[in-house]
């Protein structure tokens, strides 16, 4: 991997470190402030809505000025989230700390497309190495956010968690001085002939992938945004609730150093589906018992699965356009994937709170079992219209 790959794998750690430590903390602010619990889980899907609007604006600046300034965005949108999340917490305002939501949602949706900067910074035949290897950038941030949350959720007592949301500031300007150092590709040529973005979406390797990206993230936002509410509510302390939650996020972005050569050597589809089985395997355990044993090895599993699926997603995505459709394809991709994860982090809390945790594990079977049922049939399709060798002369 090249050094812009790397200083990318650097940038996507140091973002991600400010939202895995949001999720830690996000559900129970939101249980303790919320005037209602069922919407505990609300300011993450807020956030998650925020995620998929910063879609539209990253396209454009994307397409006009190029991945740079588009970046340099979103980490401004994230100074400004964790500065309105500080001021949420410190009046207690359930509405304010919402409000923070939104702008966070746009620094972690632009975010989110560094994985595609590492892909056209890479060689061809690295790239599914590329994406795997920047996304792994999370396994900093599971570790790095958490410990920061359990190290300062009390620095400025007794207003619980407002230093961490002004620590948080640190990694986002950080990420704005890497950036400068990245040699980043120039916004695409603007063609007339454009291949409109309806001819783009009905393509098979499209709709596959955006499937399983959406599957991917909305199952996982689904347990994952309700898990600290649910060990509070069997009597488990916060301390035990972050640390599940930073397993999980390890989980989730570990096998990044291995997947992208499991996707080269036993492709993209099988890949998919073995994050499926393993979300699918989440889901049965969590029905077997409440310890913390239980939700410990469920969240690892359903971390493993996301990666799985979610880069295999966008390996995916990456043969279902050329260069110049890379950005609206992109855009659009990230537009249904957050706009599905937003649904399911405000359903959690509600699924959660009226129908329990049962309910909650076992909705995420029907739609992974719908996308891998998916990803074989473009699988199939594809090996269909390889044409055939002619048979070997004698």
């Amino acid at each position: 991997m090249n050094r812009n790959v790397w200083l990318l794998f650097c940038c996507q750690a140091l973002m991600n470190s400010t939202v895995v430590g949001q999720v830690t903390m996000s559900a129970l602010i939101g249980y303790t402030l919320a005037p209602d619990k069922a919407l505990s889980t609300l300011p993450y899907a807020i956030q998650m809505v925020g995620t998929m609007a910063a879609s539209i604006p990253a396209g454009l600046v994307f397409s006009r000025l190029g991945r740079r300034p588009g970046f340099l965005l979103g980490v401004a949108g994230a100074l400004v989230g964790s500065l309105l999340f500080a001021a949420g917490v410190w009046r207690a305002s359930f509405w304010l700390y919402c409000l923070g939501a939104v702008p966070a949602g746009l620094g972690f949706g632009i975010a989110q497309h560094l994985r595609f900067a590492a892909a056209e910074v890479a060689a061809p035949e690295a790239r599914p190495r590329a994406i795997a290897l920047v996304m792994t950038g999370g396994l900093v941030a599971g570790v790095l956010g958490p410990e920061l949350v359990k190290r300062t959720d009390e620095l400025l007592a007794p207003v619980l968690f407002l230093g961490t949301y002004l620590c948080l500031l640190g990694p986002s300007l950080l990420c704005a001085v890497l950036l400068g150092f990245a040699r980043l590709p120039p916004p695409p040529p603007r063609s007339r002939s454009a291949v409109p973005i309806g001819a783009i979406v009905v393509r098979p390797a499209f709709v596959a992938a955006v499937v399983a990206g959406l599957t991917a993230y909305g199952s996982m936002s689904l347990i994952m945004t309700s898990t600290p509410v649910q060990m509070m509510l069997c009597g488990f302390a916060v301390n035990d609730s972050i640390d599940v939650i930073r397993a999980h996020s390890i989980a989730m972005y570990a096998p990044g150093f291995v997947t992208g050569r499991l996707i080269q050597r036993f492709g993209t589809h099988r890949v998919v589906c073995l994050g499926g089985v393993l979300a699918i395997a989440c889901g049965v355990l969590s029905w077997t018992g409440s310890g913390y044993g239980t939700f410990l090895v469920a969240l690892m599993l359903l971390g493993f699965g996301w990666n799985f699926m979610f880069v295999g997603a966008t390996a995916l995505l990456t043969t279902a356009h050329d260069m110049q459709e890379r950005v609206r394809a992109q855009a659009t991709n990230d537009f249904i994937v957050f706009g599905t994860v937003a649904c399911s982090a405000l359903a959690s809390g509600v699924v959660e709170a009226k129908f329990g945790w049962l309910a909650l594990n076992g909705a995420i079977l029907p739609p992974v079992l719908v996308a891998m049922a998916l990803v074989l049939w473009h699988r199939a399709r594809r090996a269909a219209q390889v044409p055939a060798r002619p048979p070997a002369a004698a």
